[in-house]
């Protein structure tokens, strides 16, 4: 944990309010695209962060150090990430009620590349078709650049796991790409 957090920790245990504030101010943009990714709608992203930090200070003195404090945020982050997601999946039974997207515009031949806006439409979709933990471990991974020793810490689960979570998630994205790929030709044609 680098100085400046232990510093304001301390300052927030021993009862300053605005310690707490600088903490938000550090870290709330962080937080919120930590969750962003994970549950895509912005909305649902906001109430989220305000949960993370509710969270955070109501259990900041339990804090011990151990690993970097943005670790233990992450972590708090990525919990209340999966559990809105496994709510969310337990209320609708997650029908999919994803946008089909239009690969091929009608003023462009069959030869010329997805543009960006659709590419990234294409890459979020098959994202948010992952199974949870692997859209966590893709997120954490693919975004974020946390290694896999940092990925286990936050996730409470083994190195090994994460390795598999994400080979998985790349497979299926590839996978789910290249479906739409397919799609396309077929279509075209």
């Amino acid at each position: 944990m680098n100085s400046d957090d232990r510093e304001i920790i301390e300052a927030f245990r021993d009862g300053s309010q605005s310690a707490f504030n600088i903490l938000i101010q550090k870290y709330q943009k962080k937080v919120y695209w930590i969750v962003r990714k994970m549950v895509i709608d912005h909305f649902d992203a906001d109430d989220i962060t305000q949960e993370v930090f509710i969270k955070l200070h109501s259990s900041l003195s339990e804090f011990r150090g151990e690993s970097k404090f943005f670790t233990y945020l992450y972590k708090i982050a990525t919990n209340y990430s999966l559990n809105h997601l496994s709510k969310k999946k337990r209320e609708t039974q997650r029908s999919t009620d994803i946008e089909t997207i239009d690969i091929a515009a009608d003023d462009k031949s069959s030869g010329e590349l997805i543009d960006d806006t659709a590419r990234t439409r294409l890459l979020e979709e098959a994202i948010g078709n992952l199974p949870e933990q692997q859209r966590a471990v893709f997120n954490m991974r693919y975004y974020d650049d946390l290694s896999y020793e940092e990925i286990s810490q936050i996730t409470n689960k083994s190195v090994g796991g994460m390795k598999a979570n994400y080979f998985h998630a790349v497979k299926n994205i590839q996978k789910f790409l290249s479906s739409c790929k397919n799609k396309e030709l077929m279509e075209n044609n």
